[in-house]
């Protein structure tokens, strides 16, 4: 894990730029006094985030372009190993932040985490009101039935991030943990994560039509896919002029716009 931290800082800062050739496995080994294996297990870390490609018979490459799609997972569970963690998530249901953050919550229970403090906010829209989107695909107008059925879905995924977070403070196991849900009118178009203010994650919503049956009753719709959504990742650097960082800031001050106007208290 060392290993990999200070070569994906590295890559991310820029130290090793998109298409050097990173040194041997030997010569990492020797660098850190480790394992040969050990910096293989680092490199195939960095491997599966997508920010290193091998070459056989050449070597092992930075990406050209590093900020390219990437998994969530490997970073907020990496985000949670700081002192203080904090989550904003703007979006849909809030499905892949529930499916991405059980690990990391599920290490503070078993004491194999401990940060000092966690602050999750949560955007979503308000699925008790009409919505541009989703809608009926005969005439794009809104689908009740629908929103019905994804209000159900968001409050399952949305009620159990909460109540495991603010359970970790009630438990005593955090000495502050909060997580906060606020909604707004707006359509969601796209999924947007915000980790410790240092790194984001923003994906497009694709819009596909399938159909669902409310009742007896096939009704084409309009959806938001989020699992079709791909994640691009910026993260700060030393330079606060970098695209990185400008993006991370600039995600922020959208994020606290919106959750400080013209978003409203969530209720359950």
């Amino acid at each position: 894990m060392q290993v990999a931290n200070s070569l994906r800082a590295a890559i991310l800062t820029k130290k090793f730029a998109a298409g050097d050739k990173l040194p041997s496995r030997n010569e990492l080994a020797k660098t850190y006094n480790v394992a040969p294996m050990t910096v293989q297990n680092a490199l195939r870390e960095l491997r599966d985030e997508g920010l290193i490609v091998s070459r056989q018979g050449s070597g092992v490459f930075v990406r050209e372009r590093t900020e390219r799609p990437v998994g969530l997972r490997p970073h907020l569970e990496r985000a949670f190993e700081a002192e203080h963690v904090t989550v904003d998530f703007a979006g849909f249901s809030g499905e892949t932040l529930h499916g991405a953050i059980q690990e990391p919550l599920d290490k503070i229970r078993a004491g194999r985490l401990r940060p000092e403090s966690i602050h999750v906010r949560i955007l979503i829209p308000d699925t008790t009101a009409p919505l541009a989107i989703p809608c009926r695909v005969d005439d794009l107008t809104d689908s009740p039935e629908f929103r019905a059925r994804a209000t159900a879905i968001m409050h399952r995924h949305i009620g159990a991030i909460t109540d495991t977070v603010n359970e970790l403070g009630s438990l005593g196991l955090i000495k502050e943990a909060r997580a906060t849900v606020r909604v707004h009118h707006a359509a969601p178009l796209f999924k947007l994560y915000i980790i410790n203010n240092e790194e984001t994650f923003f994906g497009f919503y694709p819009v596909r039509e399938h159909v669902l049956t409310f009742g007896d009753t096939p009704t084409p719709i309009y959806d938001l896919m989020g699992k079709d959504a791909i994640l691009f990742h910026h993260s700060t650097t030393d330079d606060d002029t970098s695209t990185g960082s400008q993006y991370v800031e600039q995600a922020r001050t959208w994020f606290d716009s919106m959750w400080n106007t013209v978003s409203t208290e969530f209720t359950p």
